[in-house]
């Protein structure tokens, strides 16, 4: 896995522009008229972006976020939703490098399998940038920076967290903990889990327990639906933790109708922080929340303007979050931007 921590600085070429559309699902209205010029007074640039898909409203408000970023800066935006599948994104990709699109960025659905594009893109010169998800790679020089999250640090302050909503609720003894996954072989699956984890094994080894583990795809139904047959099989459960807020939505359902009281009977901590999870908290039903900010595209923007003008930047252009607690819910909820 990619070392976010260890990245280094380097420095990036320019690429040509040209026209062709993309096999996955693409959307060319972002783009302004020719008179822009991305804030540097000569030709506007073309921006290639693949998104994972609209699983969330995590995904959505990025999504937005991109698409009003590109437009405010004058970029002329390529989009592509890859609908949560790799091969659609690397056709998506490989349609951009046929374009001679300036610069490319992407959300990648998974983190392995990406070489063999990059390489191409590398070739002809076009400086790749990833934006929220890492990837795992054989030469780091494939691309140019990531725009995102430490997910590995979500995962840690989501278990410290739970110190604090456990000692809240009055929870006394051993804590018997389900976990709700996010997509099987996504960056922020498998690092949320590892951050969760080292907490628990450093501190809770002995008192915190995961019973059950099992991915819900980031959607409410794979929530609900997992979270049912979690409580077939472990009634139980005392805690849950939710690597996104809309499996931990869907959970409350499932929670519901087996009877139970989200956020008391079974105490629950999400990450991301999008609205309908902070209306959960409001209500009582989640403990607290993770924040994961899904607001991206300015910094995009500014990352992709500096890669075009030859420019230096961070391996690891990292994003501001916070953490939320049940009783900061209310308070918080009217200022949430997504």
């Amino acid at each position: 896995m990619l070392n976010r921590r260890n990245f280094l600085t380097a420095a990036v070429g320019v690429a040509a522009a040209g026209g062709l559309a993309a096999c996955a699902k693409e959307d060319d209205g972002a783009s302004t008229s020719d008179s822009g010029s991305g804030g540097g007074g000569g030709k506007k640039i073309t921006l290639g972006f693949s998104q994972v898909g609209s699983e969330s409203g995590w995904r959505s408000a990025n999504t937005d976020s991109v698409k009003e970023a590109a437009k405010e800066a004058g970029y002329n935006l390529k989009f592509s939703d890859a609908q949560q599948k790799q091969e659609n994104q690397i056709s998506a990709i490989r349609s951009y490098i046929t374009q001679g699109v300036d610069v490319i960025a992407f959300s990648p659905v998974v983190v392995t399998g990406w070489d063999a594009v990059l390489k191409e893109a590398k070739a002809k010169k076009i400086p790749v940038v990833l934006t929220d998800r890492s990837v795992e790679t054989s030469d780091e020089s494939l691309f140019v920076t990531l725009v995102g999250s430490d997910f590995t640090d979500e995962g840690r302050r989501a278990a410290k967290i739970l110190e604090k909503v456990l000692e809240k609720a009055g929870h006394k003894g051993n804590v018997k903990i389900a976990q709700l996954e996010g997509t099987t072989g996504a960056a922020p699956a498998i690092e949320r889990a590892k951050g969760f984890k080292e907490v628990m094994d450093a501190d809770h080894k002995d008192d915190w327990k995961i019973v059950v583990s099992q991915t819900g795809d980031f959607t409410r139904a794979g929530g609900k639906q997992v979270m049912a047959a979690f409580l077939q099989s472990n009634p139980d459960i005392d805690v849950l933790f939710a690597h996104n807020d809309d499996m931990g939505i869907g959970a409350i359902q499932a929670i519901e109708e087996a009877g139970k009281k989200p956020g008391k009977d079974i105490l629950i901590v999400t990450v991301d922080g999008v609205k309908d999870g902070f209306v959960a908290m409001s209500e009582g039903k989640i403990n607290a929340i993770v924040e994961c900010n899904p607001l991206l595209g300015p910094q995009l923007m500014e990352v992709v303007q500096k890669v075009k003008d030859g420019e230096k930047v961070e391996r690891w252009i990292k994003t501001e979050e916070s953490d939320f607690m049940q009783d900061q819910a209310k308070d918080a909820l009217p200022t949430r931007k997504y």
